[in-house]
């Protein structure tokens, strides 16, 4: 179940109930994006495991740092994903994959799943190069 919902998770804490606030809001969420994650380990002939797909929307923010080499300087663009809810339930993390967005196609170099404290998942983060 996705946090975002109109229902909201509650939790006892010191015998009052508290409702967790998603931090990324769905209404905020209009860049399209296409995500296939890589599941970590192997199947059973050593094979790799089946990617997990996730088509839907995400709040997209870009930016680029420029990098000095010793010929000349390089800009690298990077983006941060942000996902109300979790992407990828069956998946205890988000370590890497691909995303397209904007029909570029876009390496995850890191991957978050930021949790409330009764360890549902608040919204899922990726940080793509």
């Amino acid at each position: 179940m996705n946090c975002c919902h109109k229902q909201a998770y509650v939790a006892e804490v010191w015998g009052c109930s508290m409702k967790y606030p998603c931090l990324i809001q769905k209404k905020l969420c209009k860049t399209p994006i296409h995500v296939e994650l890589d599941q970590e380990g192997t199947g059973n002939y050593g094979v790799p495991l089946e990617t997990v797909v996730f088509d839907g929307t995400c709040n997209y923010q870009d930016s680029a740092k420029t990098i000095l080499t010793a010929d000349k300087k390089v800009i690298k663009i990077t983006g941060v994903a942000l996902f109300p809810g979790d992407i990828a339930p069956n998946l205890p993390t988000l370590s890497g994959g691909t995303v397209l967005l904007f029909g570029v196609k876009r390496r995850i170099w890191k991957g978050t799943k930021a949790r409330n404290p009764d360890g549902t998942v608040n919204y899922c983060r990726l940080e793509l190069e």
